[in-house]
């Protein structure tokens, strides 16, 4: 074998080592990332679980004192959607809250279906991980969002992720609002089967 075909030999164990190394990182990543993802997501499918679940997430007491002044001021300029998805207990709950913050701040809810919302989460790099997600955008830009819940949360977290969301999106740094904000509880809905009927389909 002549010194280019040493090289070139070289060249492809170096290649096949550094794959082979590198495949069980990944993996090992890969399988980080999913135990990480079931500890932060809880499908619900019952109303005691989904209890048992919101009774573990803090609750928001201690608020600026402008909170409801500047709420209820930006009321015109923002507008929270949430997706819903037929018989989600967490999206019947986080819609109760929000019609509770329509009622106390006068802002718009409205519901988007979950295709819309798979997109947005997409669009900010955030995985799917189900029903309900709640996001605030600006009234006259359907692009400038912030989401403020991932799955069901109390009433008082979720009137903090509003009013941090409208800093965020006139012009709080995003990382700060980011830190800020409650921990989304990943309350979400237990996914529907798919049907084994091909008429169901």
């Amino acid at each position: 074998m002549n010194c280019l075909g040493r090289v070139r030999l070289g060249y492809a164990l170096l290649i096949t080592a550094g794959l082979c190394a590198a495949k069980p990182a990944s993996a090992q990543q890969a399988a980080n990332r999913d135990i990480a993802r079931r500890a932060a997501i809880h499908p619900v499918s019952t109303a005691a679980d989904m209890r048992r679940w919101l009774s573990r997430v803090p609750v928001t007491r201690d608020f600026p004192p402008d909170f409801e002044t500047m709420l209820r001021s930006q009321a015109s300029l923002y507008v929270i959607e949430m997706s819903t998805a037929p018989g989600c207990l967490p999206c019947g709950d986080l819609w109760t809250k929000l019609l509770a913050f329509r009622g106390r701040y006068g802002w718009q809810v409205r519901t988007i279906g979950a295709e819309e919302a798979m997109l947005r989460s997409g669009r900010l790099g955030l995985p799917w991980v189900g029903n309900p997600v709640a996001w605030v955008r600006a009234a006259t830009d359907s692009n400038r969002m912030v989401p403020i819940a991932i799955g069901t949360d109390h009433g008082p977290n979720i009137a903090r992720n509003a009013w941090l969301a409208t800093r965020m999106l006139t012009g709080a740094r995003t990382t700060v609002g980011v830190r800020a904000m409650s921990k989304f509880t990943g309350i979400v809905g237990v996914r529907v089967p798919a049907s084994s009927n091909p008429k169901g389909r």
